[in-house]
């Protein structure tokens, strides 16, 4: 996405607003009085504010993550009474985590947003599978036969992969998920890459055991040798996570379809297992924890502490996943069905780049990377499991190597072990040796990109009918008479009145707040303010000012404030706020593409604040929000509590007149302000510059070529608020407070008919409550730039400024 990359050049504003400047230097030295603002400390740091911000904001979400094992008991409420008992009540559990991972609850109505024929899952089957060149019966030996096969999962969603079927009545069912690197082939020994001995599918086929391989998405990169290269399973993982779905969940409902078949055409005397590798362990543990029908689950490759999962590769990403979960508290909720764990090894995998140092400032295309675990941190998650799950309640048991160490995957203990769990009580350890492939001419590269396809249209569509969900969430929960069109000023009830409305979204905001953003509970600290001068101008005066914010985290900026201000007057306050990688100078006096708006706004009398953003440094500010996403926060969540005290400071300010405070953003700052005011409604208006737009087609729309899935921006996801909220909605938020858009035509972020379909949806409901007067967007011929003539009578007229 262009961000500030585009230079404006106006002469006459920039010789207005730069000719005055004294360099901060001057400023500089011994300690006097009069360099710092009334009522502030001497601020006396030295070096990089804006970084000194983003390494606070690191030191303290790892305090957090490191602080959540021990909170996570208040979660819970395990009554070990009984398999019902605690099946009941880890229920809760089970609903968030499933919430989490994006996966649908098949027992309940499909949403249905079309008038003509009703959204219905698919039918429970298992289809075999042949075409004009290639046979159905893939292979056969003695003892059993392997079909091709797919199965419904979703609407546009299937599974595909193989299965083994015994010449005779089944033992048992097991789904065997590989890695996501490896086929189902290689798991039978069809295909070279897996030895014998960890042919998994293979040894359970030779037991008897009917077999269910399906095939998972790999890590093949789309864009390689580019700097926005990502791999299949991060390019679905984007699209998805904002829209409320995961990839991982896509797989689990995949396993659980296949449970379905297996639950219809066999008796449940035929007890149900799943086994899996790697990724496939991964998707093992997850589908038995949500889905009681397993009986016995064997996860190898897959079980250690999670507490640096979010430097795992991004795919792994998971919403709060630390908050409530760790590998032993989802292998809890197997119990108290049987667990088998292998500690095996694993290759070493890297997501992105091999670049994998975190302390960098720039864009390194590292996402995360994967190798074997250490014994103790196996060791210590199985300890906790041990706490969590009380003795005898479960079958279960960690296989390892001599003294502790990793096996090579699929051991016939670990294999043994999970098939007597599952009833194959004649367990043969023997090697009846890889069948023959009958298949001539199969590329395992067209069924990878059949399954990929399939569920990137399957977002590809929620994000088209976002637009009807989003108003089904939002704005006719709130005035149910807006869906039937009928409803006029003249005849709305009193309730609806613009305050009224506004009330009605008191809880949409809680919603946004704490479920999208995620806002802090922390009490706010004295801000004890600390300021020194770094502006003389002709007509204000600039202060940088830090202030604390709870804990060691700090908010900063630099306030302008003009030197006409009379004894007891108080004046209008504009926050403005730059974009990705900017400083606060770039928006006073920086000759830039925000056309020096806040020295302008200074020189025409406001008092104007600059804050410095949290998204400067590339990586390091990526990672700042990865790493929250894991205890259910973002970066903006530092950014809400940074300016709830900015807010807070700004009203103790003789100066200021607290009612009447803007906010301005510009780019990443245009982001800013439709999310911050939309919580804090301490900013009397808001004004979105370089950024309004359809956000969900920006982040998630694959055919869009600037859109975020086509760049390096890989944090800009926030889970489900593609489903719930996009930039009209967060306008609803703000209003009935004055409401502006500023748009350049040549403006790359958006094209102009998603920006001019998104506002009018908020102009909508400004004048059916009769109140247009407050909203305006204003189109200018130009690119990702502040404009200000339209802006700055915006302010002018709704903040009463002559």
């Amino acid at each position: 996405m262009i961000r500030c990359a585009i230079r404006l050049f106006n002469p006459l504003a920039a010789l207005f607003v730069c000719v005055a400047i004294v360099p901060v230097a001057a400023f500089q030295g011994p300690f006097n009085p009069e360099s710092i603002l009334s009522g502030t400390a001497p601020l006396t740091f030295e070096g990089d504010l804006s970084s000194k911000l983003l390494e606070e904001a690191h030191a303290d979400i790892e305090r957090r993550i490191a602080e959540a094992p021990a909170k996570r008991a208040q979660f819970w409420n395990r009554d070990f009474s009984g398999a019902a008992a605690y099946n009941a009540s880890i229920a809760p559990n089970r609903e968030r985590l499933r919430r989490y991972l994006g996966v649908e609850d098949r027992s309940r109505p499909a949403v249905n947003y079309n008038q003509g024929l009703p959204d219905k899952y698919p039918q429970v089957g298992m289809e075999i599978f042949s075409t004009a060149n290639e046979p159905a019966l893939v292979a056969e030996t003695e003892k059993y036969e392997v079909y091709q096969v797919r199965w419904p999962v979703l609407e546009r969603v299937s599974g595909e992969g193989l299965l083994i079927r015994p010449k005779g009545k089944p033992v048992a069912n097991v789904v065997v998920v590989p890695d996501a690197d490896q086929t189902p082939e290689q798991m039978i020994g069809l295909a070279p890459g897996i030895a014998l001995s960890s042919q998994i599918a293979r040894k359970l086929a030779e037991n008897g055991i009917q077999v269910l391989i399906p095939t998972l998405i790999d890590r093949g990169l789309l864009f390689p040798g580019q700097a926005k290269q990502q791999s299949r399973r991060e390019w679905l993982y984007r699209q998805a996570f904002h829209m409320g779905k995961h990839l991982i969940g896509y797989e689990v409902q995949k396993v659980m379809a296949a449970i379905d078949w297996f639950e219809k055409a066999y008796s449940n005397d035929v007890k149900v297992g799943v086994a899996g590798y790697l990724e496939g362990g991964l998707i093992a543990l997850y589908t038995a924890a949500l889905d009681t029908r397993v009986d016995a689950t064997l996860v190898s490759g897959y079980f250690q502490s999670r507490q640096n999962i979010w430097r795992e590769p991004i795919y792994r990403n998971v919403w709060g996943i630390l908050e409530e979960f760790g590998d032993a508290e989802i292998a809890s909720m197997v119990a108290p069905r049987a667990l088998a764990i292998e500690y095996s090894s694993i290759p070493e995998i890297w997501d992105g780049s091999r670049a994998d140092s975190l302390m960098v400032y720039r864009h390194t295309g590292f996402k995360g990377k994967l190798q074997t675990p250490v014994p103790a941190e196996v060791q210590q998650e199985y300890q906790r499991l041990n706490t969590l799950v009380k003795s005898g309640f479960q079958k279960r048991k960690l296989f390892t190597g001599d003294k502790g160490n990793p096996v090579a995957f699929g051991s016939d203990a670990a294999v043994s072990g999970f098939a007597g769990w599952v009833g194959a009580s004649r367990w043969k350890s023997g090697n009846d040796g890889a069948p023959a492939e009958k298949r001539s001419s199969f590329d395992p590269a067209e069924r990878q990109f059949r399954q990929a396809k399939e569920i990137d249209e399957h977002v590809q569509n929620l994000l088209r009918i976002s637009d009807y969900q989003r108003n089904e969430f939002f704005l006719y929960q709130a005035v149910p008479d807006l869906k039937k069109r009928t409803w006029s000023t003249k005849t709305y009830h009193p309730y609806l009145s613009p305050d009224g409305f506004a009330e009605k979204g008191n809880s949409f905001r809680q919603i946004f707040a704490n479920d999208i953003i995620g806002r802090f509970p922390d009490k706010l600290t004295d801000p004890a303010p600390r300021s020194r001068k770094v502006y003389d101008m002709a007509r204000w005066t600039g202060h940088e000012v830090l202030l604390n914010v709870f804990g060691d985290f700090s908010a900063a900026g630099v306030i302008l404030i003009p030197k006409d201000l009379k004894e007891d007057e108080k004046r209008p306050v504009v926050v403005t706020q730059h974009g990705r990688n900017g400083v606060p100078g770039d928006v006073i006096a920086g000759n830039t593409s925000y056309n020096n708006i806040a020295g302008l706004l200074a020189d025409q009398g406001f008092i104007v604040f600059v804050p410095y953003g949290l998204y400067r440094g590339e990586d390091r500010y990526r990672w700042l929000c990865r790493k929250a996403n894991t205890v259910r926060k973002t970066l903006f969540s530092y950014a809400l509590a940074q300016h709830e005290q900015i807010l807070n400071w700004l009203n103790t300010l003789p100066q200021v007149d607290g009612k009447r405070i803007a906010f301005y953003g510009k780019s990443y700052g245009g982001e800013m302000a439709m999310r911050i005011p939309s919580i804090l409604e301490g900013y009397s208006l808001s004004v979105c510059s370089g950024d309004f737009g359809d956000w969900s087609r920006k982040v998630a729309d694959t055919r869009f070529g600037y859109g975020f899935m086509n760049s390096m921006e890989w944090e800009m996801p926030y889970f489900n608020m593609g489903s719930t909220f996009s930039y009209a909605e967060m306008a609803y938020l703000i209003f009935p407070r004055p409401f502006m858009v500023e748009r350049g035509r040549q403006d790359l972020v958006q094209p102009d008919e998603w920006v001019a379909y998104e506002y009018e949806k908020v102009r909508y409901l400004y004048d059916v409550f009769g109140q247009k007067d407050k909203t305006d967007i204003e189109f200018f011929n130009g690119g990702h730039a502040s404009k200000n003539d339209g802006v700055f009578r915006f302010l002018r007229k709704h903040l009463n400024w002559p």
